[in-house]
């Protein structure tokens, strides 16, 4: 019993669920399965984010652009299918997944082929993506009477009793865990993050598998775009602004480590899930939003520094000149 509590998802898990019958003890509603379903739907884009992010920081790096990225794409697919309501929204989805990776694979080729740190190209990608979405919409919003019925409704569709977003968070989750579990691409990502000198003896190429990571996470924001404004029925420049941090705080929590080669789908989920329940939670039993934002500020703190307690030693660096040639 007590090895398995030291495992970080099962401390995790039995943490949401003692947090979850908590607050049913102020509010027995919270526990009805309807709210609890509710609480998964809502955190379902974070969910889906946080997985893409978690390949980018098995890698080394960080994606701060991402929210700028759903924020992009998310504006481009509702001024399509306001100025076009005829086209069919899968083409739609689509166009927003592909813009999406196209954005990431800047990302990707900044980092991997100038070696520019991954903060900095971040950093400057999340000003330029929220500028363009200024100058396309000229900063004005894209309303729900302005989009389709189709459009907005996809999400909230019901299948099995559970909306559509819901379920496409779980495929999301399904195609990962098969990723990083059984597919060589996924497992040379564990290994350029955890040994980048011992990956590259072994002809894996870090640079690539950072590009690579990149271009999911934006394929992913992509799709969080249509998914966030065709929900919410609104498109506008500040859109997800901040989600950012919401995303890493996710990874972080789920044991993802910031340094890179430790990680796994079941624990960003859960991270995600947990962030959700509070964010879903404190509103309910009258936690003012200043407070909201404190307590939340202070479980990422508390996340961070038991990361950093859990880190590994970094090993000496014997062969240097291969660890420059890692790029």
């Amino acid at each position: 019993m007590k090895t398995l509590l030291q495992n970080r998802e099962v401390l995790l898990a039995v943490l949401i669920v003692v947090l979850v019958l908590m607050v049913g003890l102020v509010t027995h509603d919270f526990l009805q399965l309807s709210n609890l379903l509710a609480v998964y739907n809502d955190t379902s884009i974070l969910i889906i984010l946080a997985l893409g992010q978690m390949l980018v920081i098995l890698t080394r790096c960080i994606d701060l652009s991402v929210a700028a990225n759903l924020a992009l794409t998310g504006m481009v697919v509702a001024m399509l299918n306001s100025t076009y309501p005829d086209v069919a929204v899968p083409l739609l989805v689509l166009a927003g997944a592909l813009l999406g990776l196209m954005l990431g694979m800047i990302n990707g080729v900044l980092v991997w082929k100038l070696g520019i740190p991954a903060i900095v190209v971040t950093l400057g990608t999340m000003s330029i993506y929220r500028g363009i979405v200024f100058l396309l919409s000229d900063g004005a919003w894209v309303n729900a009477h302005e989009m389709s019925g189709a459009f907005v409704s996809i999400p909230r569709t019901e299948l099995l009793g559970i909306p559509v977003l819901a379920w496409v968070s779980v495929i999301v989750i399904a195609v990962m865990v098969h990723f990083t579990r059984h597919r060589r691409l996924g497992r040379e990502i564990y290994a350029a993050g955890n040994n980048p000198t011992a990956a590259f003896y072994t002809g894996i190429q870090v640079g690539r598998l950072q590009f690579v990571a990149f271009s999911i996470s934006g394929l992913l924001a992509g799709l969080c775009g249509y998914l966030w404004v065709s929900r919410y029925a609104v498109a506008y420049v500040d859109v997800a602004a901040g989600f950012e941090l919401q995303v890493i705080a996710a990874c972080v929590i789920g044991g993802v480590s910031i340094m890179g080669g430790i990680g796994t789908v079941q624990g960003c989920v859960l991270g995600a899930l947990f962030l959700g329940v509070i964010n879903n939670a404190l509103p309910v039993i009258g936690v003012s939003p200043f407070w909201q934002m404190a307590v939340s500020g202070a479980v990422i703190v508390i996340a961070v520094i038991a990361n950093a307690k859990s880190e590994r030693k970094a090993g000496r660096i014997i062969l240097k000149k291969a660890a420059l040639q890692t790029r």
